[in-house]
This record gives C-alpha cells, sequence and structure tokens, in this order.
C-alpha cells in the first residue's frame, strides 16, 4: 500500500501542467501556441537523469538525519509541488502581465514532480529484493494512475462544477480547482512522514559538505546557462509560418541551449569548481556503465522511448483542446479519456505486474534495472551507480 499512495502522490502533478492545464489556458483565451509552450514546464521529466545522480549523492541538511535520505528528498519535493500547485492557483492567466509568472510556478512544478518520481523510485528499488520489484511496480503504476485521474478527470469535473465554461471562463473555478489539487498531496506527504526508511546497502563515501556544496554549484551554473541560452536564442530565432520549419527551429533551439549548458558545466569541472573525480561518478559514470551493459541494444532502448513519448506527450498536451474544440464538455472529455482510458491503463499494469514475474530479464549486475513501466528504462540508467 505504500507504493499505492506514494504513486498516487506523483501522479497527481503531471496533468496540472498538460492536459488540465491546457483546458485552463484555452477556456482563459489563449490560442494553442501558447498552450503548446506551456509544455515546455515539463522538460524536467526528461532531463531528470541529469539531477537524479546529485539528488542521490547530496544529503539535506537536518532532515536527511530525521528522516533518512530518501524520505527527506521526497517530503521536500511534495512541498515543492504543494508551493507550485497553489502559486499556479493565485494566478490569473488573463492578466498577461502575470503571465510569465505561472510559467515559472509551472517550470517549478515539473522540476519538483520530477525529482519526486526520481527519489520514489529509488525507494522502490531500495524497499525489497528484486523478485517483489515487479509488484511494487504494479502498485506504483495503480496509484499513479489513479492520481492521474485525479488530476484530469477530477480536476475538469470541479472546474465543470465550479462554473468555468468555454464560453464562461471563470477564474475562480480553475483558482479552487487547483486549490484543491493542493490539499489532496497532503496525501503523499503523510505517506511519507509514517513510512519506514528502506535498508540501503550501497557504500556510501562520506564527502565534506563543501564538496557536495561545490556540486550543486556546478549544476545551478549549468542550469542557468541553459536558461539565459534558451531565452536569448529563441529572440533570434526568425518567425514563420512554416509547420515543419518551426519545429526544426525549436529542435536547433534546444539543442542549442543544452550544448551551451554542457560547456558552462564541462569548463566549471575544469577549472576546478568540484573535483573531476566526483563530477565523473555522478554524471558521467551512469551513462558509460549504461552503454557498456547493453551496448548497441542501448540505442534501440532509447529510440523505442523517444518514438512511445512523442505520441504520449503531444496527445497530454492538445488532445483536450482539440476535444473542446469539436464541441464535447469538460464533462465529456473527463469520462471518455481521463476516466475510462485511464481505468484501462491501470488494468493493463496490474497484468504486466503479473505476468513479469513470470518473464525472464536481465537485471544487470547490481539486479537494479527491470522490466516495468516505459520510464523505468529511462530510470535505470541514470540511477546505476546506487539504485
Amino acid at each position: 500500500m505504500i507504493m499505492l499512495f506514494l504513486g498516487f502522490a506523483a501522479g497527481i502533478p503531471i496533468l496540472l501542467i498538460f492536459s488540465s492545464l491546457s483546458l485552463w489556458l484555452r477556456e482563459a483565451g489563449f490560442d494553442r501556441s501558447v498552450v503548446t509552450t506551456f509544455s515546455w514546464a515539463a522538460l524536467g521529466y526528461s532531463f531528470k537523469f541529469i539531477w537524479a545522480p546529485l539528488v542521490d549523492a547530496v544529503p539535506l541538511p537536518i532532515l536527511t538525519r530525521l528522516l533518512g535520505r530518501r524520505r527527506s528528498w521526497i517530503l521536500i519535493a511534495q512541498l515543492l509541488i504543494i508551493l507550485a500547485i497553489y502559486m499556479m492557483a493565485s494566478i490569473n492567466p488573463t492578466d498577461e502581465s502575470s503571465l510569465h509568472y505561472m510559467a515559472m510556478a509551472a517550470v517549478l512544478l515539473g522540476f519538483s514532480s520530477a525529482t519526486q518520481d526520481i527519489v520514489v523510485d529509488a525507494y522502490r528499488i531500495e524497499l525489497a529484493p528484486a523478485s517483489f520489484q515487479s509488484v511494487l511496480s504494479a502498485m506504483y503504476t495503480a496509484g499513479y494512475r489513479l492520481g492521474m485521474i485525479f488530476a484530469g478527470a477530477g480536476a475538469l469535473y470541479l472546474a465543470d462544477y465550479f462554473g468555468s465554461t468555454e464560453e464562461f471562463y471563470s477564474y475562480e473555478a480553475w483558482r479552487n480547482t487547483y486549490w484543491i489539487m493542493a490539499a489532496v498531496m497532503g496525501v503523499g506527504v503523510v505517506t511519507t512522514l509514517i513510512i519506514r526508511e528502506p535498508v540501503s546497502e550501497q557504500i556510501r563515501i562520506d564527502r565534506p559538505a563543501s564538496d557536495y556544496a561545490r556540486l550543486v554549484l556546478v549544476f545551478v551554473l549549468s542550469v542557468a546557462a541553459f536558461i539565459i541560452a534558451f531565452v536569448n536564442v529563441g529572440a533570434l530565432l526568425p518567425e514563420t509560418d512554416s509547420v515543419m520549419f518551426a519545429f526544426l527551429l525549436e529542435v536547433v533551439h534546444l539543442l542549442t541551449s543544452l550544448l551551451v549548458a554542457s560547456v558552462v558545466g564541462y569548463l566549471s569541472v575544469k577549472v576546478g569548481v568540484v573535483k573531476q573525480e566526483m563530477a565523473y561518478t555522478t554524471w558521467v559514470e551512469p551513462v558509460v556503465d549504461f552503454f557498456r551493459r547493453y551496448g548497441k541494444k542501448a540505442l534501440l532502448l532509447l529510440a523505442l522511448i523517444g518514438l512511445y513519448r512523442i505520441s504520449d506527450i503531444v496527445a497530454g498536451v492538445i488532445s483536450n483542446v482539440f476535444y473542446q474544440d469539436m464541441g464535447f464538455s469538460k464533462t465529456d472529455i473527463a469520462n471518455a479519456v481521463k476516466l475510462v482510458g485511464v481505468i484501462m491503463v491501470i488494468a493493463g499494469g496490474f497484468l504486466g505486474g503479473i505476468l513479469a514475474p513470470k518473464t525472464a530479464y536481465d537485471a544487470g549486475d547490481d539486479g537494479r534495472c527491470h522490466l516495468g513501466l516505459c520510464d523505468e528504462f529511462i530510470i535505470c540508467p541514470a540511477h546505476l551507480p546506487s539504485w
């Protein structure tokens, strides 16, 4: 039941960035380009492997001593999620001068939610031996999808109940809806406080606090470089009416920003901001180990994930807007897509949990990677050194 409740808490935030937020912005009068732009706020889910080793390596002052390494990080992530949802609820997007504040709150929600996913997965892997992981994954999936039902169908029901429609937009209706979502995240907080810290067999190297601070500084510098590059490169790119050309420009936009962030991180290590050995162990070694372990199969694995996530993300961002433009109400969308669709996913998750123990799979040398959710294929290589 632990993984069910933690999964529920993990499933709430993602739709508050994607589909539910898309309908909110659409009812507030924004066009599709603005709605889809907000999907950048969830970029943290795609790049959480970058700071996953950081979360694993860095203890939190006081909290780690009181709650343990995993529970302390889960609690911080959940509190940040609640704060971000509350901030989004407190901003009326029709006031365009405040729209960028809502975007910042959405980015915080994506970052903190991705962090929660990282630590909950680590907690699950350390909670039980490999033979029980498929069952725990099934419970986590069920809870995650229940959270998605609440944040998807539940949010649409609530916004409809409080009186917001496409014809008569009500900020108060969406504000109250998001406030309720923030309050329900209390389920995750309570669960985190009452569960036990798992026993880890990992051998950790004790380092001075200054080493951890330097490691965090390199990460912060890289993120700052990414943000600055993203804003400035975007301002330099030309506008176009061609969908394909616009897509290519966005690819260049993202890759350039990532390149700048990587260069800043590399230079920070080279000039001695952090010890090279520590930086290598934290960020380079997991990737090298992943490709060494899986060889050419790693490329097929990444291609599978990429192709799967393209359709998944596109549907999550714009599908609700498409349905509403066709004349369906939020209640219709909630009934057909967010309720029935997710129930079928839950059933599939349980079926996968039952079948996985009967299927042979390569768990790797440390038994940490396993056959399960598509997201697990992303999480495992990122966490190989410790999870």
